[in-house]
């Protein structure tokens, strides 16, 4: 998962699928993005094997649509680690705090 979301392209795609609750075709999706129809494909491709997408069908139209639930597993993966990034910018705000007092 952590690849599929490392592409900046591929996070924007995630966006553009999160505000589209009936999902989007690739052509649409091409259009608000500065590459190929091709790498869409692909970069949907990536997504959907992570999970982060399914595509369906509706008639002749494949749409893809976002698949949360990984997301939300990450981000709880993610947030166990917060409490240590809030150490070292506390302890980096007080350094610089102690450096700032001293000149």
């Amino acid at each position: 998962m952590f690849h599929a979301v490392a592409d900046p392209m591929r996070r924007i795609l995630l966006k553009a699928l999160a505000v589209s609750p009936d999902g989007m075709s690739i052509a649409a999706l091409t259009r608000k993005l500065p590459i190929s129809r091709t790498a869409v494909n692909k970069h949907l491709a990536i997504l959907s094997d992570a999970g982060l997408v399914k595509r369906q069908a509706v008639g002749r139209e494949a749409r893809y649509l976002l698949s949360p639930d990984p997301l939300s597993q990450l981000a709880e993966w993610l947030a166990f680690f917060d409490p240590y990034g809030s150490q070292h910018l506390s302890a980096l705000a007080q350094s610089v705090e102690r450096d700032g007092q001293a000149t």
